[in-house]
C-alpha cells in the first residue's frame, strides 16, 4: 500500500509559487503512480483537497459536484486525483482518492508564514497576541481533526475493491464554523479573551466549506472519531507542551 499525503500546502503558497506547487503535488503524484505500479504496489490512496470544489455556493460538497478551483493549489491537487482515477482501468492499479477538509492537529507549526489557521490561533492565545483574520471572518470551514483523516486513510486501505477503487470520498467533520467563531471558542478553551486584528481576504480562498459525509459513510464505514471542540484541545495541549 502507499498512502500518498505529500504536498507544498497552502494556497497562499501556490499564488507566490504556482511552478512548485505544480511540480510537487500534480507532477510528483504523477511520479508516485508510476513508482507504485512499477513496483506492484496493490492500491494507492491520494490525499486530495477540498479547495477541488472552489467557491460554490451550494453546501454541503458532495463527490457529484462539478469542481471549479481556483488557485494554483486545487488546480494541482485536482490534476493529482485525475491522475489516480484514470490508473485502475490503464494500469491495473487500485486507487481511492480522499478529499480532506481543513485538516489540524498536533505537529502542525504554527510559526510559518503558510501555517494553517488552528495552530496559528492557538499559538497566539498562548502568547497572549491579537490573531490576523483575513476577510471578515464570516468565511466558514469544515475544520477536521487529524485522527479522522488517518481513520479513513486505513479505511481506504482495507476496504474491499468493490465500489472502492477509482473512487473520491470527502473526508470531513461534516460540521462547518466561521473564522470568528472558531477563536472565540479556542479563547473559552484557553481562558483568553483577545480581539483579533482584521486584514484582507487571502487571493484563492473559497467563502464556504462543508463535507457531505453520505459517500464515505456508506462505501468506507467512515464516521468523524474525534469533534472539533475535542480536536482544538488535544492540539492545545500539544502546543502547552513544546
Amino acid at each position: 500500500y502507499v498512502l500518498h499525503q505529500a504536498a507544498l500546502p497552502s494556497v497562499a503558497r501556490s499564488v507566490k509559487d504556482p511552478r512548485a506547487t505544480h511540480q510537487t503535488c500534480a507532477s510528483g503524484t504523477l511520479n508516485m503512480l508510476v513508482a507504485a505500479h512499477e513496483a506492484g504496489v496493490q492500491r494507492f490512496v491520494y490525499a486530495g483537497s477540498s479547495s477541488a470544489y472552489g467557491d460554490t455556493p451550494t453546501l454541503p460538497k458532495h463527490e457529484n459536484m462539478a469542481t471549479n478551483p481556483r488557485s494554483p493549489y486545487a488546480v494541482a491537487k485536482l490534476a493529482g486525483e485525475q491522475y489516480a482515477q484514470v490508473f485502475p482501468a490503464l494500469f491495473g492499479l487500485e486507487t481511492v482518492v480522499l478529499r480532506y477538509f481543513n485538516v489540524f492537529g498536533p505537529r502542525q507549526d504554527p510559526a510559518s508564514f503558510y501555517s494553517a489557521v488552528i495552530p496559528i490561533f492557538i499559538s497566539a492565545a498562548l502568547k497572549g497576541r491579537a490573531p490576523t483574520i483575513n476577510g471578515d471572518g464570516g468565511q466558514t470551514r469544515d475544520f477536521t481533526y487529524v485522527e479522522n483523516i488517518v481513520a479513513a486513510n486505513l479505511l481506504a486501505c482495507f476496504t474491499s475493491t468493490e465500489g472502492v477503487t477509482g473512487e473520491v470520498f470527502n473526508v470531513g467533520c461534516g460540521e462547518r464554523i466561521s473564522v470568528t467563531d472558531l477563536w472565540a471558542i479556542i479563547q473559552a478553551q484557553l481562558g483568553v479573551k483577545i480581539e483579533a486584528e482584521y486584514a484582507p481576504p487571502r487571493q484563492g480562498d473559497v467563502r464556504d466549506s462543508l463535507a457531505d459525509l453520505s459517500k464515505i459513510s456508506d462505501g468506507l464505514g467512515y464516521k468523524a472519531l474525534v469533534s472539533l471542540n475535542e480536536g482544538l484541545q488535544l492540539t492545545a495541549d500539544w502546543l502547552k507542551a513544546l
